[in-house]
């Protein structure tokens, strides 16, 4: 059986039978299976799929070049050979048959996200899939009807993706997966650097980490980025949320690392090197048997030249003779 995988989220790629489709013969041909595939719930009447792409010309010649265009798409995709086929067409409409031994990313990635439960591991698939901007790259400059068409979809599949993101982000921080929250997080300023929520989860998800000075340089890029892009400053929600983190007053969040003032020392006597235990002054007397050592070190160091080098193995004591 024939498979045909179509990769739209992204730069457009055809793939059948595990090797690249390279045989389109215009931007329209790949225009036609794209939109084909976007909009397969419904059949297309062809006068409209003509003006869709050929806006400019005449029915009659717009309609001729769509036949060409279609004759190409099926060569390409051996959609004779397939079974069913993958379009379905007829003398007045063309349609693509969602149902037949064909996988098209947007429409795996829209299924994933119409479920009413989206657990975990479907919005990973989901946000996987979604490789960056709708047809990336794609124009055609003489179909405007097309290219408002294309304006929308990505629009929808970007808006789409960063919701994706910000559910995974807020379920993984809910699992005490921090890194990975702040993975979309960051993945969702990328894609829309003026979106605030996505800084504002940055800048909590830095400052559940302990990562304080990180989550107002954050706050700051925001800032830079509103003013440039937009001549705003950011809104008092983000402006509270960085004032709170500032402060030191932002609400911990349970399962959260501890921030590094928050850590304890290692007692003395938990570690069995020495060298590696944290230790204080006041731990001196613990430190003895070294008045020789330390008598042998202080002459060394009065005389000419005047640098000395402590080699020992670890916990040895080198670094606890500054307390002799």
């Amino acid at each position: 059986m024939t498979h045909l995988l179509i990769r739209l989220l992204g730069p457009f790629e055809v793939v059948l039978e595990g090797q690249p489709a390279t045989g389109f013969r215009s931007d329209k041909a790949r225009a036609l299976l794209a939109y084909l595939c976007v909009e397969a719930a419904t059949p297309h009447r062809r006068e409209r799929l003509a003006g869709l792409l050929w806006p400019d010309l005449p029915e009659q010649a717009a309609r001729t070049n769509l036949r060409h265009a279609l004759a190409n798409v099926r060569q390409v995709i051996g959609d004779q050979q397939a079974t069913p086929p993958f379009l379905i067409v007829t003398r007045q409409t063309i349609q693509f048959d969602s149902e037949s031994d064909a996988w098209v990313d947007a429409l795996a990635f829209l299924d994933a996200l119409e479920a009413t439960e989206r657990p975990i591991p479907q919005l990973e698939e989901a946000t996987a899939w979604y490789r960056g901007e709708f047809l990336e790259g794609f124009s055609l400059p003489d179909g405007s009807l097309f290219e408002e068409w294309l304006l929308l979809q990505r629009e929808r599949f970007q808006r789409l993706a960063l919701d994706a993101l910000d559910r995974l982000a807020r379920g993984y921080t809910m699992q005490g997966h921090f890194q990975r929250a702040l993975d979309c997080a960051y993945r969702q300023a990328e894609l829309d650097p003026l979106r605030e929520s996505a800084h504002r989860q940055l800048m909590r998800l830095l400052a559940y980490a302990g990562r304080t000075s990180e989550a107002v340089s954050q706050y700051e890029t925001c800032r830079r980025l509103l003013d440039e892009e937009l001549g705003v400053e950011p809104s008092e929600e983000t402006t509270q949320l960085y004032e709170q983190i500032r402060d030191g007053k932002l609400e911990r969040l349970p399962g959260a690392p501890p921030r590094p003032s928050e850590r304890e020392h290692r007692p003395l006597g938990e570690c069995p090197y020495r060298g590696l235990a944290a230790f204080r002054e006041a731990d001196a007397p613990f430190f003895f048997g070294r008045e020789d050592f330390t008598a042998r070190l202080a002459k060394a160091v009065q005389q000419q030249p005047m640098v000395v080098v402590v080699v020992g193995s670890s916990g040895s004591g080198k670094s606890s003779t500054v307390f002799a």
